[in-house]
């Protein structure tokens, strides 16, 4: 008996998800748990503290135009801002990469980066693949344009 209750839930914990879409799974590049790997970017206060304020809002203005770039090309899954903090937090990254070494080249070409404006830690994180299929939506929703 208890032969039979281990085979009933090694099979019942792998019963097949009715909704499973394989090419959309394929195309996303998911597991078969519907997840993969990503890099998480903690984007905190830089080195750099210029008290050049056009310098400053141009290096802003690149930061935000690469933002637009990297998810345009489908690194950048998820962005956003952190509200203000002790820990001089500024904001997140979620690339649609694997390894940090591959992030480490994607955020060189951001200028608050590059400047050090702006500090980037950067740790692997596994979640959902289906994570970038909202940015089409978030257009839907956004009234205006950085």
């Amino acid at each position: 008996m208890p032969i039979f209750l281990l085979l009933t839930v090694a099979v019942t914990a792998q019963a097949a998800n009715p909704k499973y879409d394989k090419a959309l799974a394929d195309s996303v590049g998911a597991d078969a748990y519907g997840m993969k790997m990503y890099v998480l970017v903690i984007l905190k206060t830089g080195q750099n503290k210029t008290a050049n304020k056009t310098l400053s809002d141009s290096l802003f203005a690149g930061h935000f135009q690469n933002i637009w770039r990297l998810a345009t090309a489908g690194k950048l899954a998820v962005s956003g801002p952190i509200k203000e903090n002790d820990k001089g937090y500024r904001g997140i990254f979620i690339l649609n990469c694997k390894t940090v070494e591959e992030a480490t080249l994607l955020l060189a070409t951001d200028p608050a980066i590059s400047s050090k404006l702006l500090d980037a830690e950067m740790f692997q994180w596994y979640g959902s693949a289906a994570l970038p299929l909202y940015l089409p939506f978030h257009d839907k929703v956004r009234r205006n344009d950085f």
